[in-house]
């Protein structure tokens, strides 16, 4: 089987309406996204930034997967298919896609703030006191703003190894995400599914463009990759 690799971003999950925070000018109600979604936010409020986070989980937890959740997991009939995210849903899985690499973290899951390897499945409310087995308080397992992200070099090795490429619903400007798209070797196809693309034609030989959104953008995916 051949390999595609595929980088989602938050355009996917939106038909499921899961709209970014970032989308109204990276605001929420009224406030910077550093304040909710930093280290230093953190630090300052965090009865803040864990509200922001309860408030976002419930959403996740009555939304589902659309239909391009459902034709990336069918593509694994006939392709190694691995998916690389930088959304922190899990609509990927419950689709029934089988390998996903979450490069900003999960919604549903907790970490220790002092081991971030202590990690655990969570969807209830997170509070003020919910503590690891070290006792220390629990935070969200979201990658923030001024923070590494661990498993961007696991990324860069799976990206190296397609043989297509396929992005949908990102804007391509988000660092360091937006650099996964220069591993691929040379020659190989890219789909790139998103009704305001920012990819510039010229940088990329085999690109093929699809100004859709995701559900109809992989409609058509899936007929082009049956050709």
């Amino acid at each position: 089987m051949k390999k595609l690799v595929v980088l989602t971003g938050a355009g996917i999950s939106a038909e499921s309406g899961l709209n970014t925070f970032r989308d109204a000018g990276g605001l929420w109600e009224g406030r910077a996204v550093t304040e909710i979604a930093s280290p230093e936010g953190y630090l300052a409020n965090p009865a803040l930034v864990l509200d922001f986070y309860n408030k976002r989980r419930k959403q996740l937890l009555e939304a589902s997967p659309n239909t391009a959740h459902f034709n990336l997991a069918a593509l694994e009939t006939r392709f190694n298919v691995e998916i690389i995210t930088q959304n922190v849903d899990d609509l990927h899985e419950r689709a029934g896609s089988s390998k996903i690499t979450h490069l900003h973290g999960e919604l549903l899951k907790v970490r220790s703030a002092i081991d971030e390897n202590d990690v655990l499945d969570w969807k209830k409310e997170l509070i003020l006191g919910d503590l690891c087995r070290k006792k220390s308080q629990l935070r969200p397992h979201i990658v923030w703003f001024g923070e590494t992200v661990p498993l961007l070099k696991k990324a860069t090795e799976i990206t190296k190894t397609a043989d297509i490429l396929v992005i949908i619903g990102t804007s391509m400007q988000v660092y360091p995400a937006a650099s996964l798209v220069n591993y691929v070797k040379p020659n190989t196809p890219i789909y790139f599914i998103d009704p305001k693309p920012t990819i510039l034609k010229s940088n990329f030989k085999n690109l093929t463009i699809i100004n859709k959104i995701a559900s109809i953008g992989t409609d058509e995916l899936l007929l082009l990759l049956k050709a």
